[in-house]
């Protein structure tokens, strides 16, 4: 899926082989590999989970902030219950490269659960 308009994209091409996932939101982007994508979809499907037990119970305007850490993924979410951002950092367990990612209001919300579906619709 391209959403060029919205300033992000998610792709998968299982022909590029290794690198088959790609994120990119404005003028950046990174591939990942099916495993370190699964661990990502992992996280943010439980950062949902915390989101949405939380949510009934914050006002609009109550500040917001999760953090969930698995090797090789940290994550980060701030704002506010209905508008938040995500903040990713990936320490790589080969020690081949490590990287952090960061999503803006607009974008973070689109790209999360764009995450989940795409890993979902896989099954």
């Amino acid at each position: 899926m391209s959403e060029e308009k919205k300033r992000w994209r998610l792709l998968r091409d299982f022909k590029k082989g290794k690198f088959c996932f790609l994120i990119g939101v404005d003028n950046w982007s990174i591939e990942l590999q099916k495993s370190e994508f699964y661990a990502l979809y992992i996280l943010v499907s439980r950062l949902n989970e915390q989101l949405l037990s939380l949510k009934n119970q914050l006002m609009d305007e109550e500040s917001i902030s999760l953090e969930i850490e698995q090797l090789p993924w940290y994550i980060e979410l701030a704002g506010r219950k209905n508008e938040w951002s995500l903040r990713f950092v990936f320490e790589s367990q080969d020690q081949t490269r490590s990287f952090e990612m960061y999503w803006p209001i607009p974008i973070a919300q689109n790209l999360f659960y764009e995450i989940k579906n795409m890993w979902e619709s896989m099954d």
